[in-house]
């Protein structure tokens, strides 16, 4: 029927694939979007209403919803210093895939190029190594840390050193099995160097000034003797609203995800980054749901884990798409597939969960700047 129409069979598949993509989006829109209305009429609206129109003194003391929990919300976490590191490197990779992402739509790099794709985004990871030292430290300074040396120290090796400690037992599997596509030993050397020598002390550049700032001032206090927190319901507890906050955000990438992943391992071009520019220009990709959707998430399961989260479900499609999709028998090639895999789940991870703090974090503080607190 649709030839006798006229149609292209490749025009007919475009407009099949567009169409998911606009019941997807719509879809995602109307979920989220009802969710979060529910959430700020029926809670936020009704509660610092009811707070501001308080007149006598006696239910001025009276202590209910948001204003409950007041003493306690911008209570430091446990670990101030593994947040804040993966905060500073969250921003590091959120502005080298913005930039990227931005270079590839305008065509200064070409999908069929990976190699100046990879080259552009390692050189902006080092180069951006500045606010992700003054990230980590602002806010470690928030929590009151006061450990900055090893702050920085952190900021500056953990995260690049387990993307490459990953690299290089792969390109040790490489060199054993005498691939071509193994990465030569000068070159390690050059990376290290641009580790070490770049991006390094531009992280204690942006540490500096960072610990320079004053400390973040919150709108409420922080009493002294933590509230004891009453027996909660499975569905309240935090890993149940971990778990549930990271399929939404994973709802709205995992159809593009196929495409993506067909391109890095079954050798289909697929040029992302021109229907990307297309997309975004029309506003119907659900990928680009993907910033919002862990933005507004944690506003209900405010978590760096809740966004963050969205990183195991992409793990465990990955682990699908290996096992229904590729022909893969020798261990070294199923090694080097979980290794990629895993560098990538990992930056993903500090990505969508530094999102996701962020606008909780914004989000929070403009709640209790408008709620009344004695």
């Amino acid at each position: 029927m649709v030839f006798k129409m006229g149609l292209h069979p490749r025009i007919y598949a475009t407009f099949q694939y567009s169409m998911v993509q606009y019941f997807e989006l719509f879809g995602n829109c109307m979920f989220l979007s009802g969710m979060v209305a529910m959430i700020m009429l029926r809670t936020l609206h009704k509660d610092i209403a009811r707070y501001n129109q308080m007149e006598s003194g006696e239910d001025a003391q009276e202590e209910f919803g948001w204003k409950l929990v007041h003493g306690d919300v911008f209570r430091p976490p446990r670990k101030g210093m593994l947040l804040a590191v993966f905060l500073g490197s969250g921003v590091q990779v959120f502005f080298m895939s913005l930039i990227t992402l931005a270079f590839a739509c305008l065509g200064f790099l070409s999908p069929a190029n990976r190699g100046a794709l990879m080259t552009c985004a390692m050189v902006l990871y080092v180069a951006l190594g500045t606010p992700a030292g003054y990230v980590s430290a602002r806010i470690y300074k928030s929590f009151g840390g006061i450990k900055w040396k090893s702050n920085v120290l952190l900021t500056s090796m953990v995260c690049p050193g387990v993307v490459f400690s990953l690299f290089f037992v792969m390109n040790l599997v490489l060199w054993g099995e005498g691939s071509s596509g193994a990465v030569p030993f000068s070159t390690l050397v050059a990376l290290l160097a641009l580790w070490f020598c770049v991006s390094v002390p531009l992280t204690f550049v942006g540490a500096y000034f960072g610990f320079r700032k004053r400390a973040l001032e919150h709108p409420v206090r922080t009493n002294q003797i933590p509230r004891q927190i009453p027996d909660q319901s499975i569905y309240t507890q935090p890993i149940p609203g971990i778990i549930m906050g990271g399929v939404l955000p994973f709802g709205c990438i995992f159809i593009q995800l196929f495409f993506i992943l067909n391109s890095i391992w079954s050798n289909q071009m697929y040029y992302i980054f021109l229907d990307l520019s297309d997309h975004m220009l029309r506003n119907y990709n659900p990928s680009m749901l993907l910033p919002p959707l862990c933005g507004r998430l944690p506003l209900v399961v405010g978590s760096f884990l809740t966004s963050g989260c969205t990183a195991v479900y992409l793990f465990v499609y990955c682990c699908h798409y290996f096992a229904t999709k590729l022909q893969i028998k020798d261990g070294a090639s199923t090694f080097l597939y979980f290794g990629y895999t895993a560098i990538m789940v990992f930056l993903f991870f500090l990505l969508t969960g530094t999102i996701g703090f962020a606008a909780c974090f914004w989000f929070i503080r403009k709640i209790y700047s408008v709620v009344k607190v004695d």
